[in-house]
């Protein structure tokens, strides 16, 4: 399934799946007006086209404790990017790696319990061999996460 060949049918599972993937294939089949055996069908080819990724609790991460949330522009010195990349993408405390353009080459979300916590994570980052330097932000207050995106 190629995204021009994703139909308004599709569109509408996808986009019904995001509001609430708990609801059984019989319940999310009448609100997407199709029999539960072709909405099963359908949603296997998303998952195998690789549409539809996974399936997830939204977590409140400040409730468990994660006070200390901060977006970090990084500096990487030429050929090691995609190296460098996945070795911050493993680190704890670590919650998204981005590739992106403008004066720094990736930038990483980073979710941490504690000022100290936070201290020691972007310390681990700057001792990657080719990071350069980093530009932190830290995060006042989360407005929209990318899990409420409609953009289907």
């Amino acid at each position: 399934m190629k995204s021009e060949q994703i139909d308004g049918v599709d569109r509408k599972i996808i986009e019904e799946m995001r509001l609430d993937c708990r609801r059984s294939y019989r319940q999310l089949a009448e609100s997407v007006d199709l029999s539960p055996a072709a909405l099963m069908e359908r949603v296997k080819k998303l998952e195998k086209s690789g549409y539809v990724k996974g399936y997830a609790a939204r977590l409140d991460y400040l409730r468990l404790g994660y006070e200390f949330m901060a977006v970090v522009q990084i500096s990487i010195s030429h050929g090691s990017l995609l190296e460098v990349q996945e070795r911050i993408s493993k680190l704890q405390g670590v919650a998204a790696v981005y590739d992106v353009t403008g004066p720094y080459d990736s930038i990483a979300i980073l979710m941490c319990k504690s000022r100290a916590e936070l201290s020691a994570l972007l310390k681990r980052i700057l001792a990657i061999p080719h990071v350069d330097k980093t530009n932190t932000n830290m995060v006042l207050n989360v407005v929209k996460e990318t899990d409420e995106f409609n953009g289907v």
